[in-house]
């Protein structure tokens, strides 16, 4: 990858017709390239996070985190689906915003969706400027550079926060 070439979202959104949340992200990590799927830096702790909001065993493998998604009725997908990075790194200050994400047309394609959150101040940024009449709800981010709270601090609020309780 290199330094200001203009990046186009690899992933397709991960989405069933009974999804009932959908996560946003800001855009994939050079991690998430490298390993082909959503969170894909080992030290994020989005599937962790998961894990511990619904009880059960934290996925692995591309399909074990596909399965898991479409067991807890859960979209995934990002904000942003056209920047270029002006550093080598995933932070997401380094992106510049070309275009983002068509969630309306997500949104309409997929009814059943109750929830959108996001999982980054930038990804929130996004949408409201993008699409300031879709409601959205603000996650703690799971990176590990949001240190300040621990694992089990993130997992509440995020269960909190989608009204898992």
């Amino acid at each position: 990858m290199k330094l200001k070439e203009t990046l186009t979202h690899p992933f397709e959104p991960v989405i069933f017709n009974d999804s009932k949340i959908l996560i946003l992200g800001t855009f994939p990590s050079i991690k998430s390239f490298e390993n082909s799927f959503y969170y894909g830096h080992p030290k994020n702790q989005f599937w962790d996070i998961l894990s511990i909001i619904f009880n059960d065993k934290k996925p692995e493998t591309i399909e074990e985190k596909t399965e898991f998604l479409k067991k807890h009725k859960i979209a995934l997908w990002d904000a942003i689906c056209e920047c270029k990075r002006k550093e080598g790194n995933s932070r997401d200050d380094n992106l510049e915003i070309l275009k983002p994400c068509n969630i309306k047309k997500l949104l309409n394609k997929y009814p059943n969706i109750k929830k959108i959150a996001v999982t980054s101040r930038t990804a929130e940024k996004v949408i409201k400027k993008h699409f300031p009449d879709i409601k959205i709800i603000y996650l703690t981010s799971p990176s590990p550079l949001n240190a300040r709270l621990k694992l089990e601090q993130k997992a509440e609020i995020w269960k909190k926060s989608l009204q898992l309780t």
